[in-house]
C-alpha cells in the first residue's frame, strides 16, 4: 500500500528528484533528519528503488546516485 503524503512532503520529494543533478543522472544528497521528519525513511528509500537509483548513508546524509550504474568502493 502506497502511503499518502502531505502536500508539503510530496512537494519536498518532488524537489529532490527534479533537481538539475538528479535530472542529469548525477548525485544529490539530503539530510537523514529531513527525510525522517518530512516523509519517513522507508518512503524515501522506496521511491529511490522505484526510480532504479542507489543510495548510501554516511555522516547524517543520504547520498543518492540518480542513475542505474553500479557502485564500486575504491578505497
Amino acid at each position: 500500500m502506497t502511503p499518502v503524503l502531505s502536500d508539503r512532503a510530496a512537494a519536498w520529494l518532488n524537489s529532490v528528484f527534479s533537481a538539475k543533478a538528479a535530472q542529469r543522472g548525477g548525485i544529490v544528497r539530503r539530510s537523514v533528519r529531513d527525510v525522517e521528519d518530512l516523509i519517513h525513511r522507508d518512503v524515501f528509500l522506496s521511491e529511490i528503488r522505484r526510480r532504479g537509483f542507489t543510495a548510501v548513508e554516511n555522516g547524517g546524509q543520504f547520498v543518492i546516485f540518480c542513475n542505474a550504474e553500479p557502485l564500486y568502493r575504491v578505497v
